[in-house]
């Protein structure tokens, strides 16, 4: 019943997330790019997932590519995007012999990442895959709105798969101070049509960062011109942010 994490999950995510403001989001990102003079053709969808919001930077007209480490995300997300590429690889050690005007990677990805390195290792790469004047755009849960959004919390509800199943889902979160981290374990019972069920449990962690661990790590990268901004009035963040999006340019003419 225990699974890898992003795997089983897979098949019911997007009924779990149906109300994912991924388009309110792409025109955040993309209305950002524009106003900094970034007309962009191609993009890079890093943990793009079942391509949620890779869809949304394809209905924007960007030729875009999608990147996730989860053969099981992935592939739901080919059924949805045939015109789309997708590649299988992680954030921290990916190479695709190419670069994109546009890097994006949304919906707390990153937070998956449980090490200033890591993180580090995922931004360096980011950077290696723009193109000169390229922007890279990414959100991260702070270590408040971790600690906020994953203490003693409990969440459930029931969803409706696109192929008629009911899935009951329970997903219980709690922070660990020892290792500061949020820790979720994500239940699922999935119902078929005729009877059936399966069950499965995923156990999910996240690490919080704040603007002043990331900017560092950007600044190692190589970018030099970056922003640290709330969504969605793209206003400065203060101590009680819980999330922050980022915005890096990197150096040289497009």
């Amino acid at each position: 019943m225990q699974r890898p994490p992003f795997t089983a999950l897979a098949a019911v995510y997007d009924a779990i997330m149906a109300d994912v403001e991924y388009d309110a989001w792409a025109d955040f990102v993309l209305s950002y790019a524009r106003d900094g003079g970034l007309n962009a053709s191609e993009a890079l969808d890093l943990a793009c997932g079942t391509g949620g919001f890779t869809h949304e930077l394809y209905k924007a007209g960007l030729q875009v590519t999608g990147l996730d480490f989860s053969a099981e995300m992935l592939a739901l997300a080919r059924s949805r995007l045939p015109e789309v590429s997708f590649e299988l690889g992680d954030l921290r050690h990916f190479e695709l012999g190419r670069t994109f005007d546009l890097l994006t990677c949304v919906f707390d990805s990153l937070n998956n990442l449980l090490t200033p390195a890591e993180l580090g290792q995922a931004i360096s790469q980011m950077h290696h895959h723009l193109k000169p004047g390229g922007l890279a755009a990414f959100d991260l849960n702070t270590r408040l709105g971790v600690r906020e959004l994953w203490e003693d919390d409990q969440i459930e509800g029931l969803a409706l798969t696109a192929d008629g199943n009911e899935v009951h889902y329970h997903w219980s979160h709690h922070f660990d101070p020892e290792e500061e981290v949020g820790v979720v374990q994500a239940f699922c019972r999935v119902m078929g049509e005729a009877g059936q069920s399966q069950e499965f449990v995923e156990t999910h962690r996240e690490r919080g960062y704040d603007p002043h661990e990331v900017a560092p790590l950007l600044k190692a990268a190589g970018f030099t011109r970056f922003e640290t901004v709330e969504y969605p009035d793209y206003a400065d963040p203060t101590p009680d942010t819980p999330r922050i999006w980022v915005f890096a340019w990197k150096e040289g003419q497009a």
